[in-house]
């Protein structure tokens, strides 16, 4: 068996003979189709079964791949898909990482396993109780043809926090990253060129032990798979539209507004469904307790900019603390800019001068229009904001590696 490369304690091989694998079940025609190496004996504790119809789906619509040369002149085989028309949508990849751990242990080292369903229990915990956690974070090819990654520590320490609140273990930092590196490389061919997008990183942690009365699970699976992405909205870096949602919220005080809990997002779906049927972008949400006070849109955190002063709402327990929204204070305040975080009122977003929305997926788009209580206000007649392009131009040449990055945020593979 010829060795291969090892990253976290995992090591990649070509597998030269068969190993007798009884946790999976791989097509006879996967690794001839594919081209890929398999990796050896691949096993997962209480043995994960998966399922490769998205596989095979994908297959079908695959013709020959394209090839970029990396900065050490390595050839990398990129897959063939039309990275001109990438949404934001899974593109089924090769490979995800996936580890397990009892309640109250610590996750072990975890392995590479191709990408598929995952089988669990009808009474696991993140089935009936929604006890998961999910993370977003990206890749980004550079023109060189290295790979990249965005600030991996900061979703590792968000992960933790708000695995400490749903009752869940929660791997170390060191785990979180390394294993996030071990993904992005099994499936480096897939990471786009530069300027067609960035590969998107699912970290997930979930109950995936059975329980039947209300209490956290006795098992937890840690899992990360990837998808290449375009932009979020269909606008791209064009304005989007939004409303303001009065009467349904996306999170109350005490609740878990401020953890990537799986529920939040499953609560914002009726108003942003209600909201898209009329043609909106998404949806704008206040407090619960006011119901006049700024918190977030469905997937990203908000900014409005009133005589160059850009306000956002404070971080208060109801509110996502984005890596985003972090990233992009620090970036304005680099440039001169004033940021306040504080309570921001409905009254001061109708009032400013530009308002933009900040967010993994998203980066920065910028809002066009507001509409509130049947009122709809207009900003930058329907262009991009000058403070919006400027925040967006700095973050994502960071990202991408065009510019130098004095601020020790990327992580080169």
């Amino acid at each position: 068996m010829e060795s291969g490369l090892a990253l976290g304690g995992v090591r990649l091989s070509h597998i030269l003979s068969p190993c007798n694998v009884t946790s999976f079940l791989f097509p006879a025609s996967f690794t001839d189709r594919r081209r890929l190496p398999s990796f050896s004996c691949l096993k997962i504790q209480n043995k994960l079964r998966l399922s490769f119809s998205h596989l095979q789906l994908a297959s079908a619509t695959r013709r020959e791949a394209t090839s970029s040369v990396s900065a050490s002149g390595e050839t990398v085989e990129l897959a063939d898909i039309n990275w001109d028309d990438l949404g934001f949508g899974l593109v089924p990849t090769d490979y995800m990482f996936v580890t397990k751990c009892l309640k109250g242990g610590d996750f072990p080292k975890g392995e590479l396993v191709h990408f598929g369903n995952v089988e669990l229990s009808p009474s696991s915990g993140v089935l009936n109780y929604g006890q998961g956690l999910f993370e977003g974070l990206k890749a980004y090819r550079k023109q060189d043809g290295s790979v990249v990654l965005f600030r991996p520590e900061e979703n590792a320490l968000r992960m933790r926090m708000g695995a400490e609140r749903m009752c869940m273990p929660e791997p170390t930092v060191e785990q979180f990253v390394e294993a996030v590196k071990l993904t992005v490389l099994a499936n480096k061919r897939w990471v786009p060129p530069p300027g067609k997008g960035s590969l998107y990183i699912r970290p997930l942690l979930m109950g995936s032990g059975s329980v039947l009365g209300v209490a956290p699970a006795p098992e937890y699976t840690f899992l990360i798979y990837v998808s290449p992405v375009g932009n979020y909205f269909k606008e791209g870096l064009a304005p989007i539209h939004l409303i303001v949602e009065n009467e349904l919220h996306r999170a109350a005080p005490g609740g878990t507004g401020s953890v990537k809990a799986i529920g939040n997002y499953a609560a914002v779906l009726k108003a942003q469904s209600a909201a898209k049927a009329k043609g909106y972008s998404d949806v704008l949400y206040l407090d619960s307790v006011h119901k006049r006070y700024l918190e977030e849109v469905s997937s990203c955190n908000v900014f409005v900019v009133k005589d160059s002063i850009i306000s956002t709402p404070a971080i208060k327990g109801t509110i996502l603390p984005g890596i985003t929204r972090k990233s992009i204070i620090d970036v304005a305040r680099s440039l001169g800019f004033q940021v306040e975080e504080r309570l921001v009122s409905v009254e001061e977003l109708l009032d400013a001068d530009e308002v933009f929305c900040t967010g993994t997926a998203v980066v920065v788009s910028p809002v066009g229009s507001i509409t509130y209580l049947g009122k709809r206000v207009s900003y930058g007649d329907s262009k991009v904001g000058a403070v919006s392009q400027q925040l967006y131009t700095a973050l994502t040449s960071l990202q991408m590696g065009l510019s130098e990055d004095k601020m020790g945020w990327t992580v080169e593979l």
